[in-house]
């Protein structure tokens, strides 16, 4: 069993940045790919970032220059950083551990809900 507990959401202004962190704990092990997705109201389910246990990672197009994966191993937390953010990054994020996949893998993973562990989420809602 993996345990994963995200924090970090909040409300900001469009342009502005938020940081989520994501512990995890548990039976965890390095070489699984871990990454975020997203859920806002009446939407589908959505990958955004993933990274492999190498450090390779792989984003969704939509925040492809704006969002940042990583993970500290040694603290077994994954983080995403989000800057430049829209109205449009609204939704709840969760934290997922997805599998032993490549980084593009778990993207689709994720937007299928292929993941063998996720977290509760936190709310991010971006204003205009």
């Amino acid at each position: 069993q993996v345990q994963l507990v995200e924090s970090g959401g909040g409300s900001v202004q469009a342009g502005g940045s938020l940081r989520l962190s994501c512990a995890a704990s548990g039976h965890t092990y390095s070489g699984v790919c871990m990454g975020w997705f997203r859920q806002a109201t009446g939407n589908e389910r959505e990958g955004v970032a993933a990274i492999n246990g190498d450090g390779t990672t792989s984003y969704a197009d939509s925040v492809k220059g704006r969002f940042t994966i990583s993970q500290d191993n040694a603290k077994n937390t994954l983080y995403l950083q989000m800057n430049s953010l829209k109205p449009e990054d609204t939704a709840m994020y969760y934290c997922a551990a997805v599998g032993t996949m490549t980084a593009i893998g778990a993207l689709t993973a994720m937007t299928h809900g292929n993941m063998a562990y996720w977290g509760q989420g936190t709310q991010v809602t971006v204003s205009s």
